[in-house]
């Protein structure tokens, strides 16, 4: 079993014997997931962007960052499961779209511009 799959059994699990499936609708998950999104944003959100990265590298932003992204990945497993969707297939299968979308050759340094 992949570690997603694994992931995602065990939230599952974790879900069902707390009876919180009834919680945890495709609205209630993304609202969910958005909030924990915004939680990392707190955390960084005034950190200059230069040097940001060093910040995150040492001490108590690093445990908060994990704490917060973890967060961000339960909910976003659990809001997979719940819709059906294959997350482990739907990212390879987006990476290898957005390698085509984005070739090397013309896109080597360069940010990607929204179609």
């Amino acid at each position: 079993m992949s570690d997603l799959a694994d992931l995602t059994a065990r939230m599952r699990a974790f879900t069902e014997v707390r009876d919180w499936g009834r919680f945890h609708d495709l609205k209630s998950l993304t609202l969910a997931l958005v909030g924990e999104v915004g939680e990392v944003a707190d955390l960084v959100q005034w950190l200059p962007a230069e040097g940001a990265g060093g910040t995150a590298e040492g001490g108590h932003l690093r445990e908060r960052l994990g704490e917060e992204l973890a967060d961000v990945l339960l909910y976003l497993v659990r809001l997979a499961d719940v819709a059906g969707v294959d997350l482990a297939a739907a990212a390879r299968s987006k990476l290898e779209a957005n390698s085509h979308r984005f070739p090397v050759a013309t896109n080597l340094g360069v940010a990607p511009v929204r179609d």
